[in-house]
């Protein structure tokens, strides 16, 4: 019988290494796959280089060493270049422009990169709100809203793109942290907008977080990480059932482990 043979990857890191000042490695040579329609999940304790790996698959920090390719090409070689894969970034305090109106905020890379007229780009912008459950705040600035609405608009203007482009370029959100700080009712409602929005809206999707139900709700594949190295990486069926010590002490909460968190004390 034959065997399948096993898709592409989508992303590939190939030995990321990054630092931050001359004693502070926070990546370490990590190779890592994504491939298409996954949902992944990158979890581990706090300064561990989670954030930095989206910032560098987005494109937004360069790494000290090694190399990312999209859909087999590197990064460099289809940024801002209309390759066919587009990248959508959801930070973690949302980013939003506090002078900008939420309608402004949305669609600020129309207005900003391309020709589209404004009626055609504030057209684009109230779809993509409605489909976030955020139709009647344009006019809105972002100090007006809660936290949980911010979010959903960070939601929307990542996956803004011009009309064109829908047929021909595949897209991978980014989530940097997105339930952090909201209450269980928020972060429920965040939670089930990250699933709807991969059917309807992107291909696949990488997810940062310590929440143990965003994690356990939004992912299929999880990358635990660790001292700048990935430790561990399964299905989140295997969250429970794993005998790594990593995983087992991240999701117990337990002090003793191999994760130990240093606390200075003061003089």
């Amino acid at each position: 019988m034959a065997t399948a043979s096993k898709p592409k990857p989508l992303i590939e890191l190939k030995q990321i290494s990054k630092s931050f000042g001359a004693s502070n490695l926070v990546l370490d040579g990590v190779d890592l796959e994504f491939y298409p329609g996954e949902a992944v999940a990158i979890i581990g304790p706090s300064g561990t280089g989670k954030s930095t790996i989206l910032r560098i698959v987005s494109g937004l920090l360069e790494p000290d060493r090694g190399e990312v390719l999209i859909n087999g090409k590197p990064l460099r070689g289809i940024a801002g270049e209309g390759g066919d894969i587009q990248v959508g970034m959801v930070f973690q305090q949302a980013a939003l422009f506090d002078s900008l109106t939420v309608a402004e905020n949305v669609g600020f890379s129309l207005l900003e990169h391309s020709h589209l007229p404004r009626k055609e780009v504030a057209e684009i912008v109230a779809d993509k709100l409605r489909l976030v459950g955020m139709p009647n705040v344009s006019d809105r600035y972002p100090s007006e809203l809660s936290g949980g609405m911010r979010k959903r608009v960070s939601f929307a203007r990542a996956i803004v793109e011009e009309p064109d482009s829908k047929q021909k370029q595949k897209k991978i959100l980014l989530y940097d942290e997105p339930t952090a700080g909201l209450d269980p009712v928020a972060s429920t409602v965040i939670e089930d907008l990250i699933r709807s929005l991969r059917a309807s809206q992107c291909d696949s999707y990488i997810i940062v977080s310590h929440q143990h139900s965003t994690i356990r709700r939004t992912a299929d594949r999880i990358v635990m990480l660790h001292g700048g190295k990935v430790k561990w990486q399964g299905s989140v069926d295997e969250i429970d059932t794993t005998d790594n010590p990593y995983v087992r002490q991240f999701f117990s909460g337990s002090k003793d482990g191999p994760i130990q968190i240093v606390v200075e004390e003061n003089s």
